[in-house]
């Protein structure tokens, strides 16, 4: 198996390309632009593998594109490629219409003119990896199911939610043997210090103020990002054409209370002068900031037979000691990249 993973160097990307090739010993191409986001330290531990290799590209050049579908013969695409950070989008929505909606459509074009010089490549498949806030926000009860209606708030959901009607258009009218996914809140190593959890973490760890959004009761579902890509390889080998699976860790969590977690944890490994807890400040509210989000696994579990293996006792625990254990790779990105600052402040 030979499969494109496009933003292979960002988040869940990387997670994706080591499980791949480590554990199901796939060809990986990295097709990826390295933004601020990506990061080729992500891939270290597989770069002189010689089932990886890496294409720097934009995925919105569909010449670069189609090269590289025609130099490496794929026998899938997962694509991760996208802007994906809320608060960005509110302040800069272009850079995330261009690269989540027209690059979605430049890999969908690439893709369906390879198979139409590839008659008979049966095992094709085309994974496109998207987000639950396409759906918008629960009430205090429910969870969100593959037939929700999609409601997105944000710039960066809006545009998530083109790219998958994109996606599921280009199987209905084209017969691209597409597949949706749709996760819920990833956490973990290797995770760019601008979301919640690296940057409480690494905040706590500078004796930095604490920053929580309004009062702290808004809620996400978190699903450890090995799970998550351990449900990404089920998908592709297993999952069909045309269907959503919708990939979810059980485990909902008030914001406040995730930071409270992390302190606790940090008094623990990191104890100083005064508790941890005393950072927490509450902040104005983002705008359009969703209630709560919350998945239904069920079809990706009875249909595929995935389980996430970490809860999220486990997986905090783990993600805490992972950056208190490896300044060498989120030391370089605190230092020159991203200091830790508010983002997503309303321009006029």
């Amino acid at each position: 198996m030979r499969v494109i993973v496009t933003g292979g160097a960002g988040f869940i990307g990387s997670a994706v390309c080591r499980h791949f090739i480590q554990d199901l010993k796939y060809d990986v191409v990295v097709l990826d632009k390295l933004t601020y986001a990506g990061n080729l330290a992500s891939l270290a531990e597989i770069a002189s593998n010689p089932h990886y290799a890496f294409e720097q590209h934009d995925i919105c050049d569909a010449d670069a594109v189609g090269r590289i579908f025609a130099k490496y013969r794929p026998d899938a695409v997962v694509h991760l490629a996208a802007e994906s950070h809320v608060d960005r989008s509110i302040s800069g929505s272009d850079v995330f219409v261009k690269t989540n909606v027209n690059g979605t459509f430049t890999l969908l074009e690439a893709a369906r003119h390879y198979l139409a010089q590839n008659e008979g490549f049966e095992r094709f498949r085309f994974v496109h990896v998207s987000t639950d806030e396409v759906y918008g926000s629960l009430d205090d009860e429910g969870l969100f199911t593959e037939t929700t209606s999609y409601d997105p708030s944000s710039p960066y959901s809006a545009t998530k939610a083109a790219s998958d009607h994109l996606a599921k258009a280009w199987h209905r009218t084209y017969g691209l043997p597409v597949i949706v996914s749709n996760c819920s809140n990833n956490y973990g190593p290797y995770h760019f210090p601008e979301k919640l959890i690296p940057l409480i973490v690494l905040n706590a760890l500078d004796r930095k103020p604490l920053p929580v959004y309004g009062d702290g009761s808004n809620i996400r579902d978190w699903l450890f990002v090995e799970d998550h890509a351990r449900a990404l390889g089920m998908i592709l080998e297993k999952g069909r054409p045309g269907e959503t699976y919708n990939i979810g860790g059980r485990n909902e969590r008030r914001n406040i209370d995730v930071v409270r977690q992390i302190c606790t944890l940090m008094d623990r490994y990191r104890p100083g002068p005064a508790s941890h807890h005393d950072l927490i400040t509450y902040v104005a509210d983002r705008p359009g900031h969703d209630r709560r989000y919350a998945i239904d696994a069920n079809k990706l579990e009875q249909e595929l037979g995935w389980r996430a293996h970490e809860t999220f006792e486990t997986g905090i625990e783990k993600t805490v000691r992972w950056y208190l254990d490896r300044s060498d790779w989120w030391k370089p990105l605190r230092d020159g990249v991203y200091g830790g600052s508010r983002l997503g402040l309303l321009k006029a």
